[in-house]
């Protein structure tokens, strides 16, 4: 929240979504927030695509969303146990398509310009550092895309 508070004013005033623990979204928010974005921030807990409907998922076109950064593979015992039982209803290649290439490929398909995501599991810490850098180098010194990651790479 501090980072988001931190760069409102830069970007837009018209940040939308779910911040905190203020609930759950469901599946018609996600697809809401989704589709109405032209920019999308994820930070959470485990796989981002665990907490949408796939088959939904896939049918979605979001062609207005220039860039989505995904601040996601972040575990604990809680979110590890919530993971488990869910992926127990799963099909390997659902599980296979929730993995970070396979999110980013769908992503692209479905119209989102530009992804950034982690590629392995990390820390909620670890995850804050990377939203910082991407902010300040996005919102304030106007850096592209690759420019923003190349420096979080560093």
């Amino acid at each position: 929240k501090e980072i988001l508070e931190k760069y409102h004013d830069l970007f837009t005033l018209q940040w939308q979504g779910v911040a905190g623990n203020e609930h759950v979204p469901s599946q018609a928010e996600w697809e809401q927030l989704l589709t109405n974005c032209s920019g999308f921030l994820f930070y959470g807990m485990e796989r981002f695509m665990s907490h949408l409907v796939l088959n939904r998922m896939v049918a979605m076109n979001i062609p207005k969303c220039h860039l989505m950064i995904l601040l996601d593979l972040v575990r604990s015992k809680e979110s590890y146990q919530r993971i488990m039982n869910s992926d127990i209803q799963k099909s390997y290649l659902h599980i296979a398509i929730e993995r970070p290439t396979e999110t980013a490929m769908l992503l692209s398909l479905t119209g989102v310009g530009s992804v950034i995501a982690n590629q392995w599991y990390t820390t909620l810490q670890e995850n804050a550092e990377r939203l910082e850098i991407l902010s300040k180098n996005l919102m304030t010194t106007g850096r592209t895309t690759g420019r923003a990651v190349r420096i979080l790479q560093k």
